[in-house]
C-alpha cells in the first residue's frame, strides 16, 4: 500500500461525496480511463512525456473523457494526477479508492468457497448470514473446491469461517485421537 496512493484515494472519495456523485459510476469511469491508459503504450507515452505541453495533454485527456463520458470531477482528478506525475500510480490509486469507497459505504468483501456451485437461493441465504457476521453489507465472490466434500468456507478480511465437511471431519478425527 502506498501512502501517496491512499492520500489520492481519500481526496477522490471526498470529492465524490462532497459533489454527491454516484460513487459506483465515478469508480467505473476512473477504472475505464485506467484500462485505456494501461492498454495503450502510445497514450502512456503522450501523457507521461515531460516534453509534451500540458495543454496538449489536457486536450488528449478531454477527448478520452468525452468518449468515456466522465464526470467533470473525475476528469479533473485525472488531470491533477497527471499534473503531479502520478499517472504511473493510477492503478494503485484506483485499488485504494475501491477500498476507501467500500469502507465509506459499509461494504465488506467476502470470499465464499463451496464444494459445488450454489443456486441463487443458496447464495442469497448465505450472503444474509455473512452480512450478519460482517456487521453490514457484503460483496461476495464465489468459487468451487471439490475437496471440501460439502459445506462452505467464508473469508471476510482476515477472518475465516470454516463450515466445510472436511473441517468437521478433521475436528472429529482430533477429538477421537485425544479421547
Amino acid at each position: 500500500m502506498s501512502v501517496v496512493a491512499l492520500r489520492y484515494a481519500h481526496a477522490f472519495a471526498s470529492v465524490v461525496a462532497s459533489q454527491n456523485l454516484d460513487a459506483e459510476a465515478a469508480q467505473q469511469q476512473l477504472r475505464d480511463f485506467c484500462g485505456t491508459f494501461q492498454g495503450s503504450r502510445e497514450l502512456r507515452e503522450v501523457l507521461m512525456d515531460p516534453a509534451i505541453a500540458r495543454d496538449q495533454k489536457l486536450k488528449v485527456l478531454d477527448a478520452i473523457a468525452g468518449k468515456i463520458g466522465m464526470y467533470p470531477q473525475v476528469r479533473n482528478f485525472v488531470a491533477v494526477i497527471m499534473e503531479h506525475d502520478r499517472l504511473g500510480d493510477l492503478g494503485v490509486i484506483l485499488d485504494e479508492y475501491h477500498t476507501v469507497a467500500d469502507d465509506k459505504a459499509g461494504l465488506s468483501e467476502a470470499e465464499v468457497v463451496s464444494a459445488r456451485a450454489l443456486t441463487e437461493e443458496d447464495r442469497n441465504a448465505l450472503e444474509a448470514q455473512v452480512s450478519r457476521l460482517a456487521g453490514g453489507r457484503v460483496r461476495a465472490t464465489y468459487r468451487e473446491d471439490p475437496t471440501l466434500l460439502g459445506g462452505a468456507v467464508v473469508r471476510i478480511g482476515s477472518t475465516v469461517y470454516d463450515g466445510s465437511i472436511r473441517a468437521q471431519l478433521e475436528q472429529l478425527k482430533q477429538r477421537l485421537a485425544s479421547a
